[in-house]
This record gives C-alpha cells, sequence and structure tokens, in this order.
C-alpha cells in the first residue's frame, strides 16, 4: 500500500519547507506550533477527513526497523565529548541535576501520593503514566529520545497526542519565563551569595575538512542495516546504535558532526509523520489534573537546580541554561542564553546536545522504576 508513504512523504515535504520560509506568519505559527507537532498532525487529519486507518500499514514496521534507528545514530554521533571541557564541570552538574529531577520527580510523586485520584485514576487506571516517559524524553533531550520512549513504553496515541500538545504549552511558556530569569542572574546571585562568576572558557570550534554528507550518511545506513540483521530487540538496538554514535564522532576525526545533527532533525520529522497515521482524532482529549501535575514537575525541576547552584556557588545563569538545554533545546538553549551574554551561546548549544545524547537513557530509567516500583506494584 502505497498511500501512507505518499501522506507521509507529503507532510515532511511541507513541514521542512514551511519551517524555512521566511514568513512573518509561518514564523510566528512555528513559534507556537512546532514542526515535530505539525508533522504528527497532518497525517492524522488527512486520514480523518478521507476516514481511512492506516494505523496497521507496513510503513510503521518500516520506521521502526530504519527510521527511528538512524534518527537516534544521527543524533548521537553529533556529540564531541571534548567539548564538554571548557564548560566547567560545575554546570554540568547543574544540567544533570535538572536531568535527574525529571527523571525521578514522578516516580517519587507517586510512591507518596499512591491513594490521591491524580495517581490512581489519572496516571494508573488511565495510563497516563504511559505518556511520562515521553516526556522525560522531550525535556531531557528532545524529539528523538520522546519517540524513542515512546516506542518503549508502547504509549497509546491519544495519550500521546494530549502529551505533546501540554508539553508544546508549557515549553512555550518555560521559554519566556527563563528569558526573564536569566535576565535576573545577577540579582540571583547577590540574594544566594553566589561568588563564583567567572566566564567559562571558549569552545574552540572544530577546524579542518570533514567527511561528505553522502559518507556519513552511507556509514549511518549500513550500521543500521547491519544492527537490523543482528538484532531483533528494540531496546538492545537502541542502546547500541546510541554507543555507536557517541564513537563514531569522538573517534573519527573528519565526522561531519553538523551533517549528523540535520539528518537527525529532518529524520524526526520523519517519524512523527509515520506516527501520524495512527493517529485517531476522534479520540483526543485534554486531561487538566495531568497538566497540573506538569506545571508542578517543571516548577520542581527548576527550584531543585537552584538548589544545586547555591551548593556549588556557580553563576545562577546557567540554571535557566541548563533548564532550557534539558526543556527547550537546541534553538531555545543559546537564545536564552544570548539574553544574558553572547559569548556563552556555544556553551548552551554544547549542552542542549548532551541532553540529546542522554536523553534516552534518562527515560528508560523511568520506565524500569515505574515498572519496578508504582505501576505493578
Amino acid at each position: 500500500m502505497l498511500t501512507p508513504w505518499f501522506i507521509s512523504g507529503f507532510t515532511v515535504i511541507v513541514v521542512y519547507f514551511l519551517d524555512r520560509w521566511e514568513n512573518r506568519h509561518i514564523k510566528s505559527l512555528f513559534d507556537w506550533v512546532p514542526a515535530i507537532l505539525l508533522a504528527y498532525i497532518i497525517p492524522a487529519v488527512i486520514s480523518y477527513v478521507f476516514k481511512v486507518d492506516y494505523s496497521q500499514a507496513d510503513i510503521h514496521d518500516f520506521s521502526r526497523n530504519y527510521f527511528i534507528p538512524l534518527a537516534i545514530i544521527a543524533v548521537m554521533s553529533s556529540l564531541s565529548l571534548g567539548q564538554l571541557k571548557p564548560i566547567g564541570y560545575k554546570p554540568i552538574l547543574v544540567f544533570l541535576a535538572g536531568s535527574f529531577f525529571i527523571a525521578l520527580f514522578p516516580i517519587v510523586l507517586m510512591l507518596l501520593f499512591s491513594d490521591t485520584d491524580l495517581i490512581s485514576k489519572t496516571l494508573v487506571t488511565e495510563n497516563y503514566w504511559m505518556g511520562i516517559p515521553p516526556i522525560v524524553g522531550s525535556w531531557i533531550g528532545g524529539s528523538t529520545s520522546q519517540l524513542v520512549l515512546k516506542e518503549l513504553v508502547e504509549c497509546p496515541e491519544n495519550i500521546f497526542l494530549t502529551v505533546l500538545v501540554m508539553d508544546n504549552i508549557l515549553v512555550n511558556v518555560w521559554t519566556i519565563l527563563m528569558f526573564q530569569t536569566i535576565k535576573k542572574s545577577d540579582w540571583l546571585n547577590r540574594r544566594f551569595r553566589v561568588s563564583d562568576v567567572a566566564i567559562p572558557e571558549d569552545i574552540r570550534l572544530e577546524k579542518g575538512s570533514k567527511w561528505k554528507p553522502w559518507l556519513c550518511a552511507l556509514v549511518l545506513l549500513i550500521i543500521v542495516v547491519v544492527s537490523n540483521y543482528l538484532i531483533d530487540s528494540f531496546i538492545v538496538k537502541v542502546v547500541l546504535l546510541s554507543f555507536i554514535g557517541l564513537g563514531l564522532s569522538n573517534f573519527i576525526p573528519k565526522w561531519n558532526f553538523g551533517f549528523a545533527l540535520k539528518a537527525g532533525g529532518i529524520l524526526i520529522i520523519v517519524v512523527m509523520a509515520v506516527l501520524g497515521l495512527k493517529l485517531q482524532i476522534a479520540t483526543l482529549g485534554f486531561n487538566l489534573p495531568f497538566f497540573g501535575f506538569l506545571c508542578v514537575w517543571l516548577l520542581g525541576h527548576f527550584i531543585f537546580m537552584v538548589l544545586v547552584a547555591k551548593l556549588l556557588n556557580v553563576n545562577m545563569a546557567w540554571v535557566p541554561i541548563a533548564s532550557m538545554a534539558n526543556v527547550g533545546g537546541i534553538a531555545t538553549a543559546p537564545a536564552v542564553t544570548a539574553a544574558y551574554n553572547l559569548k556563552w551561546m556555544p556553551h548552551a548549544i554544547v549542552l542542549a546536545i548532551l541532553s540529546m545524547a542522554t536523553s534516552t537513557f534518562w527515560g528508560m530509567l523511568t520506565i524500569w522504576l515505574f515498572r519496578a516500583f508504582v505501576v505493578n506494584g
């Protein structure tokens, strides 16, 4: 059946070019409706209008075997560990503290308040807990991890779309708040008596010739094909490809980081377009208690990082930077950072890439803890 392929291809082309169209109104649209959400909705709308169901089409197996693994290894191969050194260990610890809180807070909350309606009814009985690991992936790393964790936890499509919408609303509001917070960094440093406000070392840009994009693409494709031939388990494949991606970027001096990152971004849109074929719009809902839970979770993440920054005596500007590297991503993290110090923008980008490289593992930890202590407890 070729129709699902045409719908997905059409969606990817439309979203890709709209996202790059220098039109004020289109730019405003993508400020509030990101490409990943639009790529998910368009196929669902087409299926709904023409009253067709492509949820069982062969394209989904192909996406799981090729598109998702390619997205994983592409994103992972965009991180150069050597670029972490100029940032310093304290800002990285603040960043990791934010990731730690995002991954573990839902587990702690559900164990402490297991008898409440939010936990026993909304999260457990209505299976909204399955939407939490994709949020962990989205907040810590971004779309690639979000999609991988959705597959690992087998999150239902209606819950996943609800999560996407809520996540989009929160991230947009959070970005505005972090813009305002980073401007108050000097005041926060005085308030919390932080004395270490030194400027980090400059990050040296990678120089010299890099592999041609077609060669990088060929290497990535061969690795994925071989992994499909040798490995049946999806989770084993995810872990292995993640480490192979890191190996490519850190042991091949001429590896093309820029191409890998761009390829990963396009593949994410492809995967979302395919997933959109499974979505039934009629099942969409908005759960207010769950949204309230997300707000508390996100606010707690910020407060926890402030406490860690105070403990480490590190510039409070790193809190909104690390938060946006987690919750925002590679586009918004440097934008927020620029409101404080333009010279720190490369550091924000490196932290955002680090979040993309680690988020799947944090999400896998969340899933394991859920199944070990909460859902089957």
